[in-house]
């Protein structure tokens, strides 16, 4: 499938398309013409790419992890290393961390709104 219909289809701009691949972490083959190529693979691999950014994870991280997940061929290249698992532990144990913090901080917040609409409430 070329660029577009690529980014029509996971809803990521062309423009992060090209950067995945500058990046190693989206290829695609080229058209005799030039125009890139990429195969249906690609629809899952950029949502995994989406994924792992969303998770707070930079290029270089997401392209030792790449190998490591499943895309919908159902195969997983075994490359991880105990290294790189004790990094994605501590990645997951940041993401709890923010996880409490966002939830405290909604605590607080619907404390204030209860508050302030017991202020405003019609008597």
């Amino acid at each position: 499938m070329r660029i577009g219909e690529l980014a029509k289809r996971t809803g990521v701009s062309e423009r992060s398309l090209r950067y995945y691949e500058e990046q190693g972490l989206l290829v695609a083959a080229r058209t005799p013409g030039g125009q890139r190529d990429y195969p249906e693979l690609a629809v899952d691999r950029v949502i995994h790419i989406q994924e792992l950014f969303a998770a707070g994870l930079n290029s270089k991280k997401i392209f030792e992890i790449l190998p490591c997940m499943r895309d919908t061929d159902g195969g997983a290249n075994e490359r991880a290393t105990p290294e790189l698992v004790d990094e994605l532990r501590s990645e997951r144990d940041r993401i709890d961390r923010t996880i409490a913090d966002l939830l405290r901080s909604r605590e607080v917040l619907d404390d204030v709104i209860t508050r302030a609409g017991e202020r405003f409430a019609v008597k």
